[in-house]
């Protein structure tokens, strides 16, 4: 969940989240903070349960990633017409392989639509457009990008919860540390969870014990329809513009041009 929902998440959680140590009061906008930030960080997530292992493994030797704060300042995308959007990100190539990869996982799609209620051309699309189907999913180590987006004080709660969110799912042995990559923002897997998505969605649906996002399509379908459906998805129900449906993929991206997008994509997959 993208770019877009971090940013306007992010004034809401700014305002009702605590103050604590490694928060808004302990960041800042250049390195020379930053290692005294991440010590604090550190000793508060041990305090808040997390194993020193599992924080010494994600957080022991981390240094200020520059390149996250830039590509964070720099967000043009949804800034685009919906036109130049759908260009870019669903043009009719993109939408033929979207009819593939729907005829391929037919039979998993359709039973995670009975289960959920979401339908299958919609959990398609979001899917083609999170990470091209799941061909990338991101290289950046996530805790990475989370502790520089964490220590940066434009939205250092929001990215705080987030850090803290990616340490439990490690913690809890649901995903190891270096399997952790993803987009610069630390979203997760081949529908792009942020962290704390994962923990409250996130669904093994193929029985292996665990929510796998980047490796298991079942759980990736499985995953996105009960983000969805826990958001208030009405089962059978129309997406289009003014929908009650369409305004649920307004959590799942809070970008107008995006949700147009997911919209239309999903449409052109039934025809």
């Amino acid at each position: 969940m993208r770019k877009s929902v971090v940013v306007a998440a992010s004034a809401l959680f700014l305002a009702l989240a605590p103050s604590g140590p490694a928060q808004a009061a302990r960041c800042g906008n250049n390195a020379a903070g930053f290692p005294a930030w991440l010590e604090s960080f550190k000793r508060e997530a041990v305090a808040a349960g997390i194993s020193r292992a599992t924080v010494e493994s994600a957080l022991g030797g981390m240094t200020y990633n520059r390149k996250v704060i830039r590509l964070d300042r720099n967000q043009k995308s949804f800034k685009l017409s919906f036109e130049k959007f759908l260009a870019r990100r669903a043009p009719p190539s993109t939408i033929a392989i979207g009819k593939r990869r729907l005829k391929q996982h037919w039979v998993i799609l359709d039973r995670v639509e009975r289960k959920f209620g979401v339908q299958k051309e919609v959990i398609v699309s979001i899917w083609g457009l999170e990470s091209g189907f799941g061909s990338f999913t991101g290289n950046i180590p996530i805790f990475s990008s989370l502790s520089a987006l964490a220590y940066d004080c434009r939205r250092s709660a929001f990215f705080t919860n987030e850090l803290m969110s990616a340490l439990k799912i490690a913690d809890k042995g649901y995903m190891r540390v270096r399997d952790m990559k993803g987009a610069w923002a630390g979203e997760i897997g081949q529908t792009q969870f942020l962290a704390s998505s994962y923990l409250r969605f996130a669904v093994d649906y193929d029985g292996d014990g665990r929510p796998n996002l980047i490796r298991s399509p079942a759980d990736v379908f499985a995953s996105t329809a009960n983000f969805l459906r826990q958001h208030g998805w009405q089962k059978g129900g129309d997406w289009s513009p003014g929908s009650r449906n369409y305004a649920v993929l307004r959590d799942w991206n809070r970008a107008e041009v995006y949700r147009k997008t997911i919209a239309y994509f999903a449409s052109q997959l039934r025809q």
